[in-house]
């Protein structure tokens, strides 16, 4: 994916983890997801600022109210989901609990679709947006991918995680699919504003006459695994971990299999709006503190998304 504003990954080929490690994770967590489209759902990573090593560093308008309120996809399963109980949980609430406690704030997740996440950053409903989100040039300089043309200011990015884009069919039902070129004369289902849509939408281009793929854009990715499961498309698309986690414990594993390899892989970052460059560096500070204390390390582990585990966190480091 190259193209669009509102899309998850984006640059070279990497295999970034093996399913075996999604599969740890996966027996850790609960397959009932709950309502995943509904509602605010607040993470319980509350935190004080008695005790917090960084709460200085955040705006003063952000401490007294002791809250961030967080936009988030809250249906992407294992980064960001709600759990049997209806409660959010996942990647990157986690990582958003461990950095509250350095900074000395709670951070409340506010569900919304995946493509108005950045609308809504920038209408002030969220202070930040965190959903396995893309780091790249468009979206740092408000460019839509699909026109070129600027709709925007940008946001920048506190970058924490890479990640990339897989395809899966149902398993045992594969239709030959083993990368997106054979996707041409095939339907794909997809979740509407991702890398995965811009992938499709560009191959759908290079399709020879009379091979026409037929592109499936759903609000969110649990739509997409249920077309897939019905038969209704041959293929779906999603950041690798949670295709991943979708192979695992949809049907007990029984449901789906991965096909190819991994692509387009690239940061995922923690949108700011351009101008609170202060709430940025605090975040990154935060991010570095778990990075360097261990728990983000844990965090990941837990999570299975430990071979996408960065160093240090960087501002816009996407391309």
């Amino acid at each position: 994916m190259t193209a669009s504003s509102t899309r998850r990954t984006t640059a070279a080929h990497s295999r970034l983890a093996a399913v075996g490690a999604i599969a740890v994770a996966g027996a850790l967590l609960l397959t009932g997801c709950g309502d995943q489209t509904k509602g605010k759902n607040e993470n319980s990573g509350s935190a004080s600022t008695d005790n917090a090593p960084l709460a200085d560093k955040l705006p003063q308008s952000i401490r007294d109210k002791g809250e961030i309120k967080v936009g988030s996809d809250i249906a992407y399963a294992p980064v960001e989901f709600k759990d049997s109980s209806g409660n959010v949980t996942g990647l990157d609430p986690e990582l958003a609990a461990a950095m509250g406690k350095q900074l000395g704030v709670k951070l409340t997740f506010d569900n919304g679709t995946f493509d108005g996440l950045l609308t809504g950053l920038r209408s002030g409903r969220y202070d930040i947006a965190m959903s396995a989100m893309t780091d790249n040039k468009n979206r740092q300089e408000g460019v839509d991918g699909d026109t070129g043309k600027k709709v925007g200011e940008g946001v920048d990015f506190v970058d924490y995680l890479t990640a990339g884009v897989s395809i899966y069919t149902r398993k045992g039902d594969t239709k030959g699919i083993t990368s997106w070129t054979d996707l041409c004369g095939k339907k794909i289902a997809v979740e509407r504003g991702t890398v995965s849509e811009d992938l499709a939408k560009q191959e759908a281009k290079n399709c020879p006459k009379g091979k026409k793929l037929t592109i499936e854009p759903f609000d969110d990715d649990q739509q997409s695994q249920t077309r897939l499961r019905s038969g209704g498309v041959d293929a779906a698309s999603s950041d690798f971990p949670v295709a991943a986690y979708a192979v695992k414990t949809s049907g007990g594993g029984k449901d789906f299999e991965l096909v190819g390899d991994q692509v387009e892989a690239a940061p995922y970052g923690i949108a700011v709006a351009k101008n609170d460059t202060q709430l940025r560096d605090a975040l990154q500070a935060a991010m570095n503190a778990i990075i360097k204390n261990g728990e983000y390390a844990k965090i990941l582990q837990k999570w299975g998304a430990q071979d996408g585990a960065v160093k240090e966190s960087v501002v816009n480091g996407g391309k």
